[in-house]
């Protein structure tokens, strides 16, 4: 059954606790790797992977186009990105994958994860953070780690094990071999949201190593892959996202499978339009949508950008959203 904590914070109504709450971040760090490759450690747990038809050899160099087209794309809609260049020494594979590792709140607070692959946990680097905290000005306050459960074999994959409901300070999250129950509590502890922990797995009953690559939370949309998510958790998930007032656009296994749920809304300004919003996803994803679901999906925000990174999603297992790790700076 789906995990739920009853008490909320406080008396207050919904929409008093939404006040000054950001849903969407107006920047975003990027990792541009420099030795991306299909990764058998963290295939055993990621069904979404591909392994390389030869030796791989030039996929690193077009993982870095894909990369670079995305960086581009952001910054040409007024996304602030801040890019910072892998290490080639020790080799990561998947060090574009940062928002595994590492998270940036609103308060200063700066989250470090567990992950499961000893392969994976080389791509935490201090450096990477003030890095974050020297280009966009974000002042770190606290820092919490979380590296400790490694040990014992407990993991949490930053935003790609929780999707985060910030104006409702709800922490989703399917568990996983990546994604553990009482780290995600603690978590939610630690920086004062209610989890909702539920069960989702593929067509072969197998789970889903992450929770965003079946739940997207924007601001007036949420995309949920139901078809995936057990019966037994089903409704209450569904209903969860239902009573914050966001129209819910269901998909189903084969959307999945082409990351259509991996897709993440950022915040931008226009000078004609004042506050903006862009819904970003990979181009995989945009085409399988069905024509009603991207319909839907445009009339929630302001302008839907789809972004081709064929190589990353095959190899790495990942798409858009894993390549994004949001910095929410101070209002």
């Amino acid at each position: 059954m789906a995990r739920m904590r009853s008490d909320t914070p406080g008396e207050q109504s919904g929409a008093e606790r939404r006040v000054g709450r950001r849903q969407c971040a107006e920047a975003v760090l990027m990792v541009r790797p420099a030795s991306f490759g299909y990764n058998p450690e963290t295939a055993a747990t990621n069904r979404l992977q591909r392994a390389p038809a030869s030796d791989g050899r030039a996929e690193g160099a077009l993982a870095r186009k894909e990369h670079d087209a995305l960086a581009g794309a952001l910054e040409s809609e007024g996304v602030s990105v801040c890019l910072v260049e892998d290490t080639p020494d020790p080799p990561k594979p998947d060090a574009v994958f940062a928002n595994n590792w590492v998270s940036f709140h609103e308060d200063g607070t700066v989250v470090l994860y567990p992950m499961q692959a000893e392969s994976r946990r080389r791509e935490r680097r201090q450096e990477v953070i003030d890095t974050v905290a020297e280009r966009l000005g974000f002042t770190v306050t606290r820092t919490i780690d979380l590296t400790s459960h490694e040990a014992e074999g407990r993991f949490l994959e930053g935003t790609g094990s929780l999707v985060l409901d910030h104006t409702e300070r709800a922490a989703y999250a399917c568990l996983s071999p990546r994604t553990d129950a009482d780290v995600v509590e603690e978590w939610c502890r630690e920086l004062g949201y209610e989890p909702v922990i539920f069960s989702a797995a593929d067509r072969a009953g197998v789970p889903l190593y992450h929770t965003n690559v079946l739940l997207c939370i924007g601001e007036k949309v949420a995309v949920i892959g139901a078809e995936a998510i057990v019966p037994a958790d089903r409704g209450q998930v569904i209903e969860r996202l239902r009573g914050t007032g966001r129209e819910i656009v269901e998909l189903g296994h084969r959307e999945i499978g082409r990351f259509a749920g991996n897709m993440l809304e950022l915040g931008t300004w226009d000078e004609a339009l004042g506050d903006y919003r862009v819904l970003v996803m990979s181009e995989a994803a945009r085409h399988a949508l069905s024509a009603e679901a991207f319909a839907r999906l445009s009339a929630c925000t302001d302008e839907v950008l789809a972004v081709p990174v064929p190589t990353i999603e095959r190899l790495g297992g990942g798409s858009v959203r894993c390549m994004l790790a949001e910095v929410f700076l101070p209002a």
